[in-house]
């Protein structure tokens, strides 16, 4: 083995490893902030711009939000370094299941766990007095 063969090596070498560090790092998630009232609502605004949220209910943790809007919930919670949002009919979100602590929203494509303060779902202030228990009042 030649001389530059050998610094050949050593460099290609140094270059992979320095790639496999790279997407290393790329993969450690970044810390994000749990959502307060101000960071929730700029979260609203951005994944759903045309739609006006009547109330807005955070999750105890900060890692979730269930709103209104009208007679749909938009519905976002942590994923990795990021928020996924999505949205609902408002009467499956007042179905939702509670399950230690937690409730389980069922979406199209998954079904996060937003912790509860109290236990209680749905919460006081997201039932409004057309509805009883989740289901339209007669």
């Amino acid at each position: 083995m030649d001389k530059a063969l050998l610094i050949q090596l050593l460099g290609s070498a140094v270059a992979v490893s320095l790639l496999v560090a790279i997407a290393a790092w790329a993969r450690i998630p970044r810390p994000t902030p749990p959502l307060g009232a101000r960071s929730a609502r700029a979260l609203l605004a951005e994944e759903f711009p045309d739609d006006p949220v009547d109330t807005l209910w955070i999750a105890a943790d900060g890692a979730g939000l269930i709103a209104r809007s009208g007679e749909r919930a938009l519905v976002a919670w942590r994923k990795g370094d990021g928020y996924v949002a999505r949205d609902l009919a408002w009467s499956a979100a007042l179905a939702a299941k509670t399950h230690n602590g937690f409730v389980v929203v069922k979406t199209a494509d998954g079904a996060p766990r937003l912790a509860l303060k109290d236990g209680v779902w749905p919460p006081p202030q997201l039932v409004s007095p057309n509805f009883v228990s989740g289901e339209a009042a007669a």
